[in-house]
């Protein structure tokens, strides 16, 4: 067995549909972009739903006798999103935000919803991981970037955001220095965002495929070695990896959600 080709057919990205030409661009529906389409509108379809839903049992239902579980699943999908949705406004946003916060809101919510639900759909059967993608963290990061300074100049005013860029009490021969040193650190900033969602993602897939490559490596020296002594410790291995990385899935959107949090508040207040 040759182990690249799995890990490309299973990693990398692949063409599903070619759309042909457009302006002079190759342009194709790739497996991580199916991913992605359908993970917007499954999240939109589940927002929707959840945001319509009755928090309340309505008396006109019971009283045509209708009989409501408590515990049924969309209520069980409300309090879970609202929860999170909190965790993320009280947690993450506010605290690094502020006042300002509630503005940016909506953004923090859809990056870490859109973020985990690509982390998870590389999880399940014929699913790909869009995040494992550098073109996609990629982008993700370009957002923050862009909204950085858009929040930075929105609440400060052109002038005084990049006057706030440089230190306050800085002598004068250091702020050549200085100007490309922040500037540098702004784009630092995104990279380390894109690398770390890219590495995290992308490293227990080859982990969990290292195992289980493991069975067909050692099967093809000796079929009783492969079945006898490597598939039981690939499989209970590649299970724990598999456990590992839906964790990992929460923990990466969390953590881009508040470092992108981070960031923002300290274009928004730079003298916090």
């Amino acid at each position: 067995m040759n182990f690249q080709t799995i890990l490309e057919h299973h990693i990398l990205d692949h063409k599903i549909m070619a759309l042909g030409p457009i302006f002079g661009m190759e342009l194709a529906v790739t497996r991580h972009l199916f991913m992605m389409w359908l993970v917007s509108l499954l999240s939109l379809a589940a927002l929707i739903f959840v945001a319509r839903y009755p928090e309340k049992l309505p008396h006109s239902a019971e009283l045509r006798g209708r009989r409501y579980d408590q515990r049924s699943w969309p209520r069980l999908l409300r309090g879970a999103i609202e929860a999170a949705a909190l965790f993320i406004r009280n947690e993450i946003v506010m605290p690094s935000l502020g006042h300002s916060g509630e503005r940016y809101l909506s953004y923090f919510l859809t990056l870490f919803f859109f973020i985990l639900l690509c982390n998870l759909a590389g999880l399940v059967p014929w699913g790909a991981t869009a995040t494992g993608n550098i073109s996609v963290t990629a982008a993700l990061a370009g957002c923050t970037f862009f909204l950085i300074h858009i929040a930075g100049i929105r609440e400060q005013g052109l002038w005084h955001y990049f006057k706030s860029i440089i230190p306050s009490g800085l002598r004068w021969w250091l702020v050549p220095i200085m100007i490309p040193i922040e500037l540098i650190g702004f784009g630092t900033k995104a990279f380390a965002l894109c690398i770390r969602l890219f590495a995290n993602m992308i490293a227990g897939h080859i982990v969990m495929l290292a195992f289980l490559s493991l069975i067909f490596i050692l099967g093809a020296i000796n079929p009783w070695i492969g079945l006898g002594l490597a598939a039981p410790f690939a499989v209970i291995l590649g299970l724990f990896v598999y456990a590992l990385e839906i964790f990992v899935a929460f923990l990466q959107a969390y953590i881009f959600t508040f470092l992108t949090a981070l960031f923002v508040g300290a274009a928004v207040h730079p003298e916090h």
